[in-house]
């Protein structure tokens, strides 16, 4: 009975450990992410289809402004399989071109502070006298 509860216990603690190696954590801005994003200054964005897509209608006298969407391939061809995903369905929905949203929209995000690639700004006005650790400086 004992060979049969180790070889158990290996088993539940290795398939644990297989399942957290498989999680992945992707921002917007960074290639890979799929979901709503804030089109704001970039450059106007290559759309899938020319008219925002709405899967429920909206009620009578509410307006939602569009969102920008970039979405695996076949989830704006079928939105409403996919819209509850990204809680979406009764908005009016642009999607953004994959080709766009790599090669113009994630390294506009990076160059304009996008928060996985804010670049750490200098203090103006402060200069370096030696006092403190590291850089050439001592201690005092």
């Amino acid at each position: 009975m004992k060979p049969f509860f180790f070889a158990v216990m290996i088993i539940c603690i290795a398939s644990s450990a297989l399942a957290s190696d498989v999680a992945v954590s992707v921002s917007v801005g960074q290639p890979g992410f799929y979901g709503r994003i804030d089109i704001g200054s970039a450059p106007r964005p290559e759309l899938i289809y020319s008219q925002p897509i709405v899967v429920h209608p909206v009620p009578a006298g509410v307006a939602y402004r569009p969102v920008y969407m970039h979405v695996p391939p076949g989830h704006a061809e079928h939105w409403g399989n996919h819209c509850q995903r990204y809680n979406a369905c009764g908005r009016p929905v642009y999607f953004v071109r994959d080709r766009w949203y790599n090669d113009v929209y994630v390294p506009h995000y990076a160059k304009h502070g996008g928060k996985p690639y804010k670049e750490k700004k200098e203090k103006k006005g402060k200069k370096d006298k030696g006092k403190g650790h590291g850089h050439g400086g001592r201690e005092h």
